[in-house]
């Protein structure tokens, strides 16, 4: 009685082991949802946070990349962190593609990743960690905190292949970057609210010469081409070189709306720049915007939460990778 008894309980385990992979692939997917990481790793938005701002303290640039890497990654079919994969011997990577060019300090989001993982191994998602850090970057550069969902997970691969068909290049027609911004449900006001990120950073030789070359634009304020021929003075810039012009020279390190009293000026850096502020369609916004830093923040922030949750893996897709510039093994 008793061996039977015994056997029957060692019957039940094992069948509650074998069964236990099925019912976690079974359970009912969530979704993104806020503070997903409640209970599996409560700290994590506080220690990417903390880590924002430690490196926004050494590294300024930093919440330049933060916010690049959002566009990049949740732009191109899905916010999968796919952004951060390192090329292999068969795949190229996103960031090593001329579309991606000038996307950098990718080391510093190891840096976060291993943060976390020290409190929570093999819990808190690459992609997740991407749009957390341009969150926390947004507000570094004096932007509005963003209340954004979690519960993305890792993809496996890279998609080099598809940065052409879903990602706006800057000297595309304003009706291209409208449709390509539609299919990912960010309307006109939302389209113009992004593009209000060009507030920051810079703009590299290589993305603009072709407005002081061989001829400068008559569209550019004559005032600015004076600027811009000095920090560019070469029709062929040296890419290693790393020769720029700030996007906005009155407050470069603040996200604000001066970007769009200076592309109504025509101080607008790249084509996108200066069609935002001359197209029917979208000048309205821009001169709204100018007028008001309160309703760029609020159509901004609306447009990065749509941004933010385009296409992503979840439940039981993708993976939690365990470095963001690696995919894991699997048999």
């Amino acid at each position: 009685m008793e061996f039977r008894n015994l056997f029957l309980f060692a019957l039940l385990t094992l069948s509650a082991v074998c069964l236990s992979p099925v019912l976690a692939e079974n359970e009912e997917d969530p979704g993104l949802v806020m503070n997903f990481y409640k209970d599996t790793c409560p700290q994590a938005e506080e220690i990417i946070k903390e880590q924002v701002k430690l490196l926004y303290k050494r590294h300024k640039n930093t919440a330049f990349s933060w916010l690049r890497n959002i566009f990049h990654d949740c732009a191109v079919q899905s916010c999968d962190a796919s952004l951060l994969l390192d090329s292999t011997r068969r795949t190229l990577s996103e960031k090593e593609t001329d579309r991606s060019f000038g996307l950098r300090n990718f080391r510093y989001i190891e840096s976060i990743k291993e943060a976390v993982e020290r409190e929570c191994p093999g819990v808190v998602s690459c992609a997740d960690i991407l749009v957390l850090s341009a969150r926390d970057g947004i507000v570094s550069l004096g932007g509005p905190y963003i209340q954004l969902k979690t519960g993305r997970r890792d993809g496996r691969r890279s998609r080099a292949d598809l940065l052409e068909e879903y990602l706006p290049d800057h000297n595309e027609s304003i009706s291209v970057v409208l449709d390509r911004f539609a299919a990912m449900g960010i309307d006109t006001p939302g389209l113009v609210a992004l593009l209000g990120a060009h507030s920051v950073g810079r703009t590299h030789c290589v993305k603009l010469v072709h407005r002081l070359y061989p001829e400068v634009d008559p569209a550019l304020n004559p005032d600015h081409v004076e600027h811009m021929l000095h920090k560019c003075p070469d029709q062929i810039p040296d890419p290693k070189a790393v020769q720029y012009v700030r996007n906005d020279r009155g407050t470069p390190m603040i996200l604000d709306n001066n970007y769009y009293r200076n592309i109504l000026d025509n101080k607008g850096l790249l084509i996108v720049d200066h069609q935002l502020a001359t197209d029917k369609r979208t000048k309205p916004y821009v001169k709204k915007m100018a007028k008001s830093q309160d309703y760029f923040f609020k159509e901004f922030s609306r447009a990065i939460t749509i941004l933010s949750e385009n296409n992503p893996l979840t439940g039981s897709k993708g993976e939690i990778r365990k470095q963001c510039n690696v995919a894991n093994k699997h048999n």
